[in-house]
């Protein structure tokens, strides 16, 4: 985990890292949020509709921008005030593990915020989403 202060964040600080999406991912996702469409737990479903396998949730591939904030970039000290997503293309587990990269492109002082720009791609290097996060930091 990173420890950076706001005062030592720089603008083109960057953070890298990798992390693997798995079925039980996929599980307890399901019942932590209720969500049954069959895209994601229908096999014969989802290739029905044009997927070669079922199609991960976007919402757990976007929560791995807490990690990205709260491990990375800044780490220990933050706070994400807002995050915005573009779902790109369809993650798929056989594509994992996924490969975060961010970078930050603004630092506000007057309310000790950075803003992170951040691309999410699978192991065939496709772009899958992309974004931007600001992100505070506790004293």
């Amino acid at each position: 985990m990173n420890h950076y202060t706001f005062e030592e964040i720089k603008i083109g600080t960057t953070a890298n890292f990798e992390y693997e999406l798995t079925k039980q991912k996929m599980r307890q996702f399901q019942a932590i949020t209720g969500d049954i469409n069959p895209l994601h737990i229908d096999l014969n479903y989802a290739k029905e509709k044009g997927f070669k396998e079922n199609v991960v949730y976007g919402m757990l591939t976007s929560a791995i921008l807490s990690t990205l904030a709260g491990v990375y970039l800044p780490g220990e000290k933050s706070l994400i005030h807002s995050v915005e997503i573009n779902f790109l293309k369809p993650v798929f587990l056989s594509q994992c593990p996924l490969k975060i990269e961010a970078t930050v492109t603004e630092k506000d002082e007057r309310f000790s915020q950075i803003t992170v720009k951040y691309t999410i791609c699978n192991q065939l290097a496709v772009k899958v989403c992309k974004g931007t996060m600001k992100i505070g930091f506790v004293k």
